[in-house]
């Protein structure tokens, strides 16, 4: 590594650290409480004024967030107050400085977890959110890491991937990419055995830092690239937030992949399927390439492994320019002089007019290995508001396309099935009219989809509890409005299919 970093290997010191950062309310919630929402929410845009405003004091939480999260010295004193230095200052959490001053050499920032729980990720001086642009002016860090081994704290796309990650317990999960090493975090919750692997080697100890200071167990840290740390082991779930950024070249380690266009998603996504167990999942997030001629939706679902399932969701569409502003913000090249901005956003736009590339797509993967002949593969835009988490929901999908798939016409009749939680029915039409034009089914929770269905797909609806059949159900509304029942059987299967499919009807067991 680059530089100097703080040490964990004594997990006695480190967990007074902890208690030190509890006592002093140093928490998601303590941040909060003490910054207000305003300042909050701008120290997320990585601006700092506010918090600057609102720590003048000199409490014990205010010391600690102007050392960790402002990046600012304070005096001996102060931080005595706060913190047990002789354990800080051997290993290397903080530094002297001349005037009797102490600085912070990594930014320790607090993430509440999923149940509550007090976590802190750590990363490096300046990078907690909006990558290497945040840094300003100069190449490297603060800290003195090299700008191409930096190493990021939490942004959204970190968040998005841990809200998605199905959470049911299982006994080995891969965090592929590991970064600050939220992912790792999450997944020492609910798996036995957790593996970490980085190409970057700084990244491998910020994120023994962060599962150390959270007071999670240890993970089984390994440098290399992709799947070649894990060689042919096997795991019940693979997360990956990988350097998914189609850029020309490989300037910055955390975003930037090495390979060609989309490739690296790609590969990690077609190489999956020999590193999972049966049943087991892989969940990333990617972006991937619009290219002239070709429709996205075929270019993804031609990388699923055979024998798996797969969920691909876009969230966002930018076109080429958008997407080139973007991560030239991200690598800080706004703030070079223009003819060197020019020549690099000119590179870019080379990039994607060698490639035919139109856009850019962003969103996630999710992979299921099924075993299946007759695999679900779903690509579709979903752009509007979700409910996170998502876990839940994105297993339910999968255990739904195992009943479809087990389930002809003549089955799907016969089974009971029970509307999901929070759904309400919108009636659309003129004003006064007798019947609406269509009647609309919306989710408010999960994905929140809303899809059209008529009156006898609406009544059907609304009258599954789960005690009778969906056959029954059909020959009362067929006598209710006088149509053929044998008629209405045949036809309505594919309704039931689709309800079923996105969520709105769940399968009740006997």
């Amino acid at each position: 590594m680059s530089t100097n970093l703080p040490a964990a290997s004594d997990r006695a010191r480190t967990a007074r650290l902890r208690d030190a950062l509890l006592a002093a309310a140093f928490t998601a919630d303590g941040l909060l409480d003490l910054l207000g929402a305003p300042a909050y929410a701008a120290l997320a845009r990585s601006e700092t004024v506010p918090a600057l405003r609102a720590t003048r004091g000199d409490s014990p939480l205010e010391t600690l967030i102007r050392l960790f999260l402002l990046q600012r010295p304070v005096e001996y004193g102060r931080a005595a107050a706060a913190l047990p230095m002789d354990d800080c200052l051997a290993d290397g959490w903080l530094v002297r400085e001349a005037g009797d001053l102490v600085r912070a050499t990594v930014d320790v920032r607090p993430f509440g977890g999923p149940e509550g729980q007090d976590w802190w990720i750590v990363s490096d001086l300046g990078c907690a959110v909006g990558g290497a642009g945040g840094i300003a002016g100069g190449a490297d860090a603060p800290g003195g890491a090299a700008r191409s081994e930096l190493v990021l704290g939490v942004g959204g796309a970190s968040t998005t991937l841990a809200g998605i990650t199905v959470r049911t317990p299982v006994a080995s999960a891969l965090d592929l990419g590991t970064g600050s090493g939220i992912q790792a975090l999450h997944a020492a919750q609910h798996a036995t055995r957790v593996t970490a692997t980085d190409l970057n080697p700084r990244a491998l100890h910020m994120t023994r830092l962060t599962l150390a200071l959270s007071g999670a167990p240890e993970a089984d840290l390994r440098e290399g690239s992709l799947f070649e740390p894990v060689a042919d082991e096997t795991y019940d779930l693979i997360v990956s937030n990988p350097p998914f950024v189609i850029s020309p070249g490989a300037r910055l380690t955390y975003r930037d992949g090495g390979m060609g266009g989309d490739d690296l998603c790609r590969t990690l996504v077609q190489q999956s399927a020999a590193r999972l167990n049966d049943g087991g999942y892989c969940q990333l997030l990617a972006n991937w390439q619009h290219v002239e001629g070709e429709d996205w939706r075929e270019r993804l679902t031609s990388w699923v492994p055979r024998g798996c399932d797969a969920w691909i969701v876009q969230r966002e569409v930018q076109d080429v320019a958008q997407y080139a502003e973007l991560w030239l913000r991200d690598a800080g090249d706004h703030r070079t002089a223009p003819a060197e901005y020019a020549a690099r956003y000119d590179a870019w736009l080379d990039e994607f007019e060698a490639r035919k590339t139109k856009g850019i797509g962003f969103g996630w993967i999710t992979l299921r290995k099924s075993g299946s002949d007759r695999p679900s593969v779903m690509a579709e835009e979903w752009p509007h508001p979700v409910e996170q988490p998502l876990g839940a929901s994105v297993r339910a999908h999968f255990e739904r396309q195992d009943f479809l798939r087990a389930h002809d016409d003549a089955s799907l009749l016969a089974a009971r099935f029970k509307l999901a939680d929070e759904v309400v029915q919108e009636q659309v039409g003129l004003p006064g009219a007798e019947d609406p034009e269509h009647v609309v089914l919306r989710q408010n929770r999960g994905m929140r989809r809303a899809t059209k269905v008529d009156t006898v797909g609406a009544g059907f609806a609304g009258v599954c509890d789960g005690s009778l059949s969906a056959g029954r159900i059909l020959d009362a509304i067929a006598q209710l409005v006088g149509e053929d029942a044998v008629l209405l059987r045949d036809r309505t299967p594919d309704s039931i299919r689709l309800l079923v499919e996105q969520g709105f009807l769940t399968p009740v067991g006997d």
